[in-house]
């Protein structure tokens, strides 16, 4: 990535983070609650908290970017709907994958449900009432966002209907996710590969593509298989990147914990490879580690040494760089068809994702 193009990165996140920050302040006058209601503000407060703290905006970025595939002055109005529309949805998933997971912190701070669990010691079963409700009412303001934006009728219907089927395809992904870690301990890569393009990609790097598109009055359904093709690509090596960097990733650099996936017993990429690779005492250790919360730090540093032994570090990178290579090539066939500069973001962008510090 050049210069220019991060330091337009960086500028749409801090426009960005403004008008995210102006929609929340906005939002408790044109929200219908009861008077009486002290658990509605309180909600929309945690949920604010939550989308205003840290994340790199790289769905807007996709966004602005998709929409710089057609012309460079997309209507302003599309695209901050859509943009508010994406982050909201990422919201809602991000309260409810807490949930899932039982996570305490994200982003540096407490998750919705501890701050409801804290905030109701003694009521367990409204924390969690509290906690699907407020990632619920998330899903439904990335919709009405769009729905109340001033914007051509058939361009508002459009654009919901892009969020409406994104949130379906990321609801099945959930479903899948969980479901793989019931199924063989080395499972197919095609399933994982499914899963990362539902769970992810489709709302991640698919919607935004679209909703780029349709913001500067480009019809996306002309070119879905090539974009359903990148966006899976993209996803799949993205997958591939946490889940390496949730084992031999440097916590230091990244700023997250390492071997939550072994701690929480999930089939991930790194887990499944470590799997294939290692037999005997090894593999025995990996299955004795494989959803035990207390693995210890000395278990996961084993766990690591045996795979960089048998090489599965290289074979991850070697598999993510694959992927980005092949989904560079698909954004390259758009340079006939779109402007040059914008393509060239789109063909550079996958490698740039998987090879960067952190």
């Amino acid at each position: 990535m050049t210069e220019q193009v991060l330091d337009r990165a960086a500028r749409c996140e801090r426009r960005f983070n403004g008008l995210f920050a102006e929609y929340f302040d906005r939002l408790g006058a044109t929200l219908d609650a009861p008077s009486f209601s002290r658990f509605t503000p309180d909600c929309l407060q945690l949920l604010r908290d939550l989308s205003l703290r840290g994340g790199k905006r790289m769905r807007v970025v996709l966004l602005h970017e998709a929409a710089r595939l057609v012309r460079d002055d997309a209507p302003a109005e599309a695209l901050d709907a859509a943009a508010l529309s994406i982050e909201l949805l990422q919201t809602h998933g991000l309260v409810h994958d807490d949930l899932i997971d039982d996570s305490a912190t994200r982003r540096g701070g407490p998750t919705t449900y501890y701050a409801y669990r804290e905030r109701f010691p003694h009521h367990q079963q409204a924390a969690l009432g509290l906690t699907v409700l407020a990632g619920d009412l998330a899903l439904a303001l990335s919709l009405r966002v769009l729905l109340d934006a001033e914007l051509p009728a058939e361009l508002r219907q459009a654009m919901t209907e892009v969020q409406t089927r994104a949130a379906a395809d990321t609801f099945v992904g959930q479903m899948a996710d969980l479901e793989r870690d019931f199924g063989p301990a080395v499972t197919d890569d095609d399933v994982l590969h499914d899963i990362a393009d539902h769970k992810t990609a489709r709302y991640s790097v698919l919607a935004p593509l679209r909703l780029g598109l349709l913001a500067a009055g480009e019809q996306p359904g002309a070119h879905e298989a090539e974009l359903r093709r990148y966006a899976r690509l993209v996803g799949i090596c993205g997958q591939m990147r946490d889940d390496y960097l949730d084992l031999f990733g440097d916590e230091a650099r990244t700023g997250k914990p390492v071997g939550t996936d072994i701690r929480e017993g999930r089939r991930s990429y790194a887990v499944v490879r470590l799997l294939s690779a290692l037999e005997g005492s090894e593999r025995a250790l990996v299955e004795g580690a494989l959803g035990d919360p207390a693995c210890t730090p000395e278990t996961l540093a084993a766990i690591r040494g045996a795979g960089e032994r048998h090489g599965v570090p290289g074979l991850m990178r070697a598999a993510m760089r694959r992927h980005a290579e092949q989904a560079g090539r698909v954004a390259a066939g758009w340079r006939p068809r779109w402007r040059d500069e914008a393509v060239t973001f789109f063909e550079q962008l996958p490698l740039w994702s998987v090879e960067r510090d952190a």
